[in-house]
């Protein structure tokens, strides 16, 4: 990519950051909703599994203090995935059957660019901040020094976790050009994403479960793109100790497969007027 299209693309960006920040400044009421919302939940995940850490001082291998670090995890992941591309992959159908995206199509700029970062949700930048704030308490909390090159590594696990959820929820909302509406695959994507809450040993010790920790480690690997990061920087042992490089890998392979799913299915794309 020419330093020019970089450009570009930043300026676009930004055109469609001030759009959405000029749109949350409009409906103050609704900002301040989100806001309240999100850190009642924030508060309520807290107390609930706090109680549950006055009555057991571990959950498998995991502390109270470093549970918080792999809960935190979960909620920066989340919280960038719902800021920047939740609101345009559940909008896609709604291009096709309004025939926006020939709008789309037509414009000289990258079609999943455009349509995975028109509409940013702002007011979700709030959880971003309370998850920081809970990763900082976990790693003081836990007492363990932090390395810079723990962080770094922090950093690139946490942009393969963003990647993966990413295309995997562009690659559901890609199927709306065959199904015209993908409002069940959006679901199949919160309900298969619930099983990142927790870390992936949790689900050892039983056949049923290891079968689960397989499938959503190394087919689907929902447990592994948070439960690594959480483990690397709070300076738990990795087992297999390749699981770090697996994660990244499953970034890049992740984003690789989405992209030609988008593409192959704009090439089965008719437009609203054919």
């Amino acid at each position: 990519m020419s330093f020019a299209t970089f450009h570009l693309y930043r300026r676009v960006f930004g055109t469609f950051f001030r759009n959405s920040l000029i749109r949350e400044a409009s409906f103050r009421s609704n900002f301040l909703i989100t806001l309240v919302t999100r850190g009642f939940w924030f508060a309520v995940q807290i107390v609930l599994f706090d109680l549950i850490y006055r009555q057991v001082p571990q959950i498998n291998d995991w502390s109270r203090a470093e549970y918080f670090g792999f809960m935190a995890t979960g909620m920066l992941v989340n919280s960038i995935v719902e800021t920047f591309f939740m609101p345009n992959c559940a909008r896609f159908s709604d291009l096709i059957r309004t025939g926006d995206l020939d709008f789309a199509l037509l414009k000289p700029i990258d079609t999943q660019f455009l349509v995975s970062l028109e509409k940013l949700e702002l007011a979700m930048v709030s959880q971003l901040g309370f998850a920081i704030g809970l990763l900082i308490y976990s790693v003081v909390e836990t007492g363990r020094s932090v390395s810079a090159q723990a962080v770094v590594m922090y950093i690139l696990l946490v942009i393969a976790a963003v990647t993966f959820f990413y295309s995997l929820m562009i690659g559901l909302a890609a199927t709306s050009i065959f199904f015209g509406r993908n409002q069940g695959l959006l679901d199949f994507w919160f309900y298969v994403t619930i099983f990142a809450r927790y870390p992936s040993s949790i689900y050892s010790g039983s056949p049923t479960g290891e079968v689960l920790r397989f499938v959503f480690s190394y087919v689907l690997p929902i447990l592994l793109v948070i439960t690594v990061p959480a483990r690397v920087l709070l300076g738990k042992t990795l087992e297999p100790s390749w699981v770090s490089a697996a994660t990244l890998l499953a970034g890049v392979l992740s984003f690789v497969a989405a992209r030609m799913i988008f593409q192959w299915s704009l090439t089965r794309y008719r437009s609203a007027s054919s």
